[in-house]
């Protein structure tokens, strides 16, 4: 939409943020759309249509289970239910020696470190500054992607050669939109010498959801429901409430400071009848069908995506 707005067959997003954040897959995002060229290291590497084209040529890579792993982890309930192997080979295809202080734009990436028993939280913005906060960004996206019982925990180095071991960023911060909004406040404040901190009526946050399933659960079949029968739909209703929570908290803020028309989410509505909802169904035609949800939802909101393109063409990179 950003090239089709301005007519730039060459636009990449990142021309038209300051900062970008995502977790889990969304961090994968993030560092794919902040990814230097090597010819140009200014400028983004890759469009958007590029990124997506990742996940639809390399996908069933990442989600392949051996069978020897099968048998082992028990399908899943004694071991992970996947090697990381497919999935570090391609973020090592990607992203290379790349470091997160190489990135074009600043960002934020949420993992959490079941070691210090805290988040945290990768920025490219901080990795220029300190050398301490510097990762590999090939090592951020495979932390920010360690979903447990999908991909075994990971054990990362800084530049300076402390470990951490992290998982996915998505048990604490699968909407992240809140995060990037404290964070513009606060340490890209900082970074930039920004001084009072920007307000809310002075961004824009544009927030995408990577679906939502509208499964419902009835009285009768939970009101007897033990720990077993309560697992899948918690993860489920705590990851939804979550992002759902943030996306309030949000209309909330802008509302108050007369700025609606500056935050806006986009969330396509899952049919599992249409597309899986599960994470790691990457058949064809699942993939297929996931790209094609993109795109009806690209058209179904298309007038307010317009109208918010329009704002940050307005503004426009060369005003940054």
């Amino acid at each position: 939409m950003i090239q089709q707005a301005t007519g730039k067959p060459g636009a990449r997003v990142a021309d038209y943020f300051d900062l970008v954040a995502g977790t889990s897959t969304g961090g994968i995002l993030t560092c794919a759309l902040l990814c230097p060229d090597e010819d140009n290291p200014a400028q983004s590497r890759f469009s958007a249509s590029e990124v997506v084209d990742m996940y639809l040529e390399r996908g069933d890579e990442i989600f392949e289970i051996p069978l020897w792993h099968r048998i082992s982890s028990g399908s899943g309930t004694l071991d992970e239910k996947y090697p990381a192997d497919g999935l570090e080979e391609v973020l090592e295809d990607y992203f290379g020696e790349l470091w997160l202080s190489d990135l074009v734009k600043p960002c934020l990436i949420p993992a959490y470190d079941i070691r210090r028993r805290r988040a945290h939280f990768f920025t490219q913005h901080g990795a220029e500054r300190n050398l301490a906060q510097d990762f590999r960004v090939r090592d951020v996206a495979r932390a920010t992607a360690a979903a447990p019982t999908y991909f075994e925990t990971v054990r990362i180095k800084s530049r300076t050669k402390v470990p951490y071991p992290l998982i996915d960023g998505g048990v604490f911060a699968n909407n992240p939109a809140l995060c990037a909004y404290a964070e513009v406040r606060a340490g890209y404040a900082r970074a930039h010498g920004i001084s009072p901190p920007a307000r809310a009526d002075s961004m824009a946050i544009l927030s995408i959801g990577t679906g939502k399933v509208e499964k419902s659960y009835t009285y009768r079949e939970a009101k007897d429901w033990g720990s077993l029968q309560w697992l899948r739909p918690l993860i489920d209703i705590l990851l939804a409430g979550t992002a759902e929570t943030v996306d309030y908290q949000l209309r909330q803020i802008y509302d108050a400071v007369k700025a609606p028309n500056q935050y806006l989410r986009v969330e396509p509505a899952i049919n599992p009848s249409v597309v899986s909802p599960d994470l790691d169904n990457a058949s064809p035609e699942n993939l297929v069908a996931l790209r094609e949800l993109g795109q009806e939802t690209a058209e179904r909101d298309s007038a307010l995506l317009k109208e918010f393109v329009d704002m940050l063409i307005a503004l426009g990179p060369e005003q940054k």
